[in-house]
C-alpha cells in the first residue's frame, strides 16, 4: 500500500484515498473530506494509484462519468448528487417505472473454470436508487457487499468475484429506495428482494444468456420489473388474504414459488426454465411428492401461458433425469392443454436426458 491508493477498511464500513503513511498508521481521506488514521493492516487496497471505476451508460461504450469506489461514513449520511448533474438527466415516460437488474458477467465466458466474474446493478429508470447488496452466510447472518447511490439509467460495477467467492452467494438480497432530487416525483415503495444463486450455473456456458443491458452473455436476475419487485421478502395483506383462502393443510407453512427469471428475451431467443424443486422453493419441509409436483406444474403452466401466443418461441424446461415422473406430467399437459406445441429432448450435450425443448406453433 502507498500514498494515492484507494482502500476499504477490513473490519469496518468505509474507506477512501490514502494521503500519507506514518509507521503502522495510514491516513485515509474519506468522501466527506475528513482524514481518518487507520492501522495499515486494517486496510485493503481496492484500486491502486487512485484509479477510478467507470459507470457505463446504456447504449454507449464510453463511460459517462467516473467515481471512486462507494464508501460510507458513520458520522454523516451520503450526500445526494449535485444539482448540475440532475439537470443533465434525460427523463422518459418509460423511465417512470422502475426496472432494476442484477447481472453476473464472466470475464472470459469460454474459460468458466478459471475466469473471474463481475457483478453489476442496472438502474433503468428516471429515479436515483440507494442500493444495498448483501449475501447471507451459513449462520443466517447477512453481509453487505455494496451500498451506495446508483444514478438514473446507469449500470454500476458492484464487485469482482472469484470461484471461491461464489460459495458466499447462496442467498442474495438487494434492498432499494427510489427518489428524485430537486423535483417532485411519485413515491415508490422501498423493498428487499431476496433470491437464491445457484453457483453451479457459473460453470455452465448455456446458463449465460444475452440481455438487453449487457454486451456479453450474463446470468441475470430481475430485481424490479415495471415497478413490481420480482421476489419480494415482504408479504402484504392482499397476498396473506389470498393464501388464507387457499385449501392448504393447517400444519403446512405458507409457501410461494420463487418466480424463475425469464427476462425480457428477444424474439427467437430460447427461454430456459429450471423446474428443480429447490429452484422454486426455499424449503420442502412438510410437502409430499404430489405437493412438489403441483408446484413444478404450476410454474410450467405459468411460463407456457405467458408464451403460448409467441409463434416460434422455444422453451427449455430442465426437469432432471430421475424417474421421469415430471417429464411425463409435462408431456401430458402439452397433449391436453397446449396442443399447438411440440416437444423433443433438449441438447444431450448440454442437458443430458434431463431437459425437454418445447416449440410454440
Amino acid at each position: 500500500m502507498k500514498v494515492g491508493d484507494i482502500v476499504r477498511y477490513l473490519n469496518a464500513t468505509g474507506g477512501g484515498k490514502v494521503t500519507r503513511i506514518e509507521g503502522k498508521l495510514a491516513y485515509v481521506e474519506e468522501e466527506d473530506g475528513f482524514e481518518t488514521p487507520v492501522l495499515v493492516k486494517e486496510c485493503v487496497v481496492v484500486d491502486p494509484d487512485g484509479g477510478m471505476m467507470p459507470k457505463r451508460k446504456f447504449g454507449s461504450d464510453e463511460p459517462s462519468k467516473y467515481e471512486a469506489p462507494a464508501v460510507t461514513h458513520a458520522k454523516q449520511p451520503e450526500t445526494a448528487p449535485a444539482t448540475a448533474q440532475q439537470e443533465a438527466i434525460e427523463e422518459t415516460a418509460e423511465g417512470e417505472k422502475l426496472n432494476v437488474v442484477l447481472g453476473y458477467e464472466a470475464a472470459e465466458v469460454k474459460h468458466l473454470n478459471t475466469t473471474t466474474f463481475d457483478s453489476y446493478i442496472v438502474n433503468d429508470s428516471n429515479y436515483y436508487l440507494y442500493i444495498v447488496y448483501a449475501s447471507r452466510g451459513s449462520d443466517g447472518n447477512w453481509t453487505t457487499r455494496y451500498n451506495g447511490i446508483v444514478e438514473p439509467n446507469m449500470q454500476v460495477l458492484l464487485e469482482e468475484l472469484t470461484h471461491d467467492d461464489l460459495t458466499e452467494l447462496e442467498r442474495v438480497c438487494v434492498q432499494y429506495v427510489a427518489f428524485k432530487q430537486g423535483k417532485e416525483f411519485k413515491l415508490k415503495n422501498p423493498a428487499a428482494v431476496e433470491f437464491r444463486v445457484d453457483a453451479t450455473k457459473f460453470y455452465k456456458m448455456h446458463c449465460f444468456h444475452e440481455n438487453m443491458y449487457f454486451d456479453k452473455p450474463v446470468i441475470a436476475f430481475d430485481i424490479v420489473k415495471n415497478d413490481v419487485p420480482q421476489r419480494t421478502m415482504v408479504i402484504d395483506s392482499g397476498m396473506l388474504e389470498q393464501a388464507m383462502r387457499e385449501k392448504k393443510a393447517a400444519d403446512k407453512p405458507a409457501k410461494k414459488p420463487v418466480t424463475k427469471d425469464t427476462g425480457s428475451h428477444k424474439k427467437g431467443e430460447i427461454i430456459e426454465v429450471d423446474l428443480h424443486i429447490n429452484e422454486l422453493l426455499d424449503t420442502t419441509a412438510g410437502l409430499s411428492n404430489k405437493d412438489m409436483l403441483d408446484v413444478q406444474l404450476k410454474e410450467f403452466r405459468r411460463v407456457m401461458d405467458e408464451n403460448i401466443h409467441h409463434k416460434g418461441q422455444k422453451i427449455i424446461f430442465i426437469h432432471g433425469k430421475g424417474e421421469g415422473v415430471l417429464r411425463k406430467a409435462l408431456l401430458d399437459e402439452l397433449k391436453h392443454k397446449y396442443k399447438n406445441c411440440d416437444a423433443q429432448d433438449a441438447s444431450f450435450r448440454e442437458y443430458g436426458f434431463g431437459a425437454t425443448l418445447i416449440t410454440v406453433h
